[in-house]
């Protein structure tokens, strides 16, 4: 019988907690945040990185300072941290907000050792501000603290169902890619992840990352529980 993973990281999509797209859906953040807590509940170390492309989805023109637009997209991944947080607690968990950006009045500031205890507490623990450095994604960030939370299990939950041969959306063509590796992904610039996000997988030897869809967000239960649901990615 497989062992459960005991560290989980999981990356949730701005985007899908948002009302198509934009802001917030408090349906979907009370189930989300119900089923953080159901997954802390079995005994799982869970951490969570999560977008702000429903708050802020980058550059507005090229004008715009590219620092300045980053620094934007990390103040809103502490926006969606704290509603999420909010959300774990409503549902009767416990969670806490670290960020990379320093702003104790509102988070704690993160540090390595500080976020383990809170993981092995129980706590339901969410990453924000990114890396703390423009010009780095979330892909990036969830990669890092994977590697430093020493995880067993990377998930993406996203608005799209898995890796797709092309845009869903766009192309009614665009078939599912069941089992890839980090290489071939992203030879065929598949978009999943930025390149860095993919070099640090190499590097780290972190050996999957699970893409599913989080238009369920029991998903999330079910692919912990070794649901097959989405595309796995590997070295």
């Amino acid at each position: 019988m497989k062992e459960s993973p005991k560290h989980i990281l999981l990356k949730l999509s701005g985007e899908a907690l948002g009302e198509n797209g934009r802001l917030f859906d408090q349906d979907m953040i009370l189930r989300v945040g119900r089923i953080l807590s159901d997954v802390a509940a079995t005994g799982a170390q869970l951490g969570v990185v999560i977008g702000a492309g429903n708050i802020w989805r980058g550059r507005q023109s090229q004008e715009m300072d590219a620092v300045t637009a980053d620094h934007m997209g990390m103040l809103g991944t502490v926006i969606n941290c704290l509603c999420m947080r909010d959300a774990v607690e409503r549902t009767g968990g416990h969670a806490v907000v670290f960020s990379a950006i320093d702003m104790p009045r509102v988070c704690e500031p993160y540090n390595v050792q500080s976020a383990r205890q809170a993981m092995a507490e129980g706590k339901v623990v969410f990453f924000a501000g990114g890396s703390g450095n423009p010009f780095f994604t979330t892909d990036t960030a969830v990669v890092l603290r994977a590697a430093e939370m020493q995880a067993d299990m990377l998930l993406l939950a996203k608005n799209v169902d898995g890796v797709y041969t092309a845009d869903p959306n766009k192309d009614p063509n665009a078939q599912l890619i069941p089992d890839i590796s980090y290489a071939e992904a992203l030879e065929r610039r598949l978009r999943v992840m930025d390149t860095a996000a993919f070099a640090m997988l190499t590097e780290q030897a972190i050996p999957m990352v699970r893409v599913f869809g989080l238009a369920e967000p029991e998903n999330i239960l079910k692919v912990i529980a070794g649901d097959p649901r989405g595309t796995v990615l590997h070295p």
